[in-house]
């Protein structure tokens, strides 16, 4: 059911040790073989590469994968659901502009009631017809009027109550880029690897463990935020301390 990919340094990077296991994971070694997309940031901002495609058996995806070097990405294989076949409009990540900036999200999960939601004042429109773009928008048009302020924790705390809301649902992971910060929630399935050596310091996220690190799970519910490689806030949202039976436990 598609997976996830991030990276979060504060040097550039080559991604090669986690990106080319990952693109394994579209289609080779893991069943999404619907398409694939990669977002990295460099000094000219966001460059958005992306394929309806199985990633494993892509060229593009292979160079790229092999060359990359950044501070900041976030990768996605699909597993088609919802629409229930390939398509451009449809493959992640997504790119909507907000409060300045221009963000990028990926989704792993299903959360299909989403898209008739109606919020008031929807800050953009979905281009293709995935559920999780149309989470994307409404997690943008939540965190618009109080993102940029002087407290962080205040966009902070509405994005990870809407990302709770939207998570009883269904399934809700996903990874959250405005070109500085790496948002990564993890309702069910995600993974953390934190480091820091002579390389700098850096953190991976994964929906599965791409190498034979000691990759940490997320907590149900846990929202962490990135910035150069350093966790700035994990928040652990009323969900993850729900009882097991409320959870599906």
């Amino acid at each position: 059911m598609c997976e996830l990919f991030g990276y979060s340094g504060n040097s550039e990077q080559e991604l090669a040790d986690w990106l080319s296991p990952f693109r394994a994971r579209g289609g080779g070694t893991g069943d999404n073989p619907d398409g694939w997309g990669v977002a990295s940031w460099g000094a000219a901002g966001v460059a958005l590469v992306k394929s309806p495609e199985p990633g494993y058996a892509s060229t593009r995806f292979a160079q790229l994968a092999s060359t990359l070097r950044t501070k900041l990405a976030i990768a996605h294989v699909r597993k088609a659901r919802i629409p229930p076949v390939p398509g451009m409009l449809n493959t992640h990540p997504f790119a909507h502009a907000c409060c300045n900036r221009e963000w990028v999200f990926a989704h792993n999960g299903l959360v299909p009631e989403v898209i008739s939601w109606q919020p008031a004042g929807a800050l953009c429109q979905p281009q293709g017809d995935t559920d999780s773009e149309y989470a994307f928008c409404h997690l943008l048009t939540a965190i618009a009027d109080s993102y940029g302020g002087g407290d962080r924790s205040n966009w902070i705390a509405r994005l990870a109550k809407l990302s709770e809301k939207i998570s009883t649902l269904g399934k809700f992971n996903f990874l959250l880029s405005d070109g500085r910060i790496l948002i990564a929630y993890g309702h069910d399935r995600l993974h953390h690897l934190e480091r820091t050596d002579r390389q700098g310091r850096r953190a991976i996220i994964a929906t599965e463990a791409l190498s034979g690190d000691a990759w940490q799970p997320f907590a149900p519910g846990e929202l962490r935020v990135y910035r150069d490689g350093a966790l700035l806030a994990p928040t652990t949202t009323a969900y993850a301390t729900a009882p097991a039976a409320r959870r599906g436990i």
